[in-house]
């Protein structure tokens, strides 16, 4: 059985409209399409989004019945440490696929990063820190 800390990650949401957040998170970031399930009677369609070298991946839903819909709240936030600038092609792009730059709710993100509100309302937010939790757990 793997540690938590090898464990792989899947953060899963509901969507609004499936097409449309895939284009926010794999033409718009570059994710790639994992799985893909399209509902029959009474199921959930899903899209799972990721990279191939990642340890976890983004898992989006559409609720058959329409009763479960996105309901983000500014501070919900999907951080990517990038360790450097954001580049402006990937801003573009990700405005492009149905993206929209917002300010961030806690101004720390826009010191550090730029926020980006993919289709359904959640964001993303495109830091220029680096992180790594040994290093801050060690104090470094």
């Amino acid at each position: 059985m793997p540690t938590l800390g090898s464990a792989h990650l899947r953060l899963a949401r509901p969507s609004r409209d499936l097409a449309a957040a895939g284009r926010f998170w794999r033409d718009g970031l570059g994710l790639h399409e994992l799985h893909r399930h399209t509902a029959e009677a009474g199921e959930h369609s899903l899209l799972m989004l990721g990279r191939p070298d990642a340890s976890w991946h983004l898992e989006l839903t559409l609720d058959p019945t329409g009763a479960l819909r996105p309901t983000p709240t500014p501070d919900d936030l999907l951080v990517i440490y990038l360790g450097g600038p954001v580049p402006d092609d990937l801003l573009a792009r990700l405005e492009r696929c149905g993206g929209t730059r917002v300010p961030a709710h806690n101004p720390y993100w826009d010191t550090w990063g730029v926020t980006v509100e993919d289709p359904d309302g959640y964001r993303l937010v495109l830091c220029t820190r680096e992180w790594n939790n040994a290093r801050v757990l060690a104090g470094s």
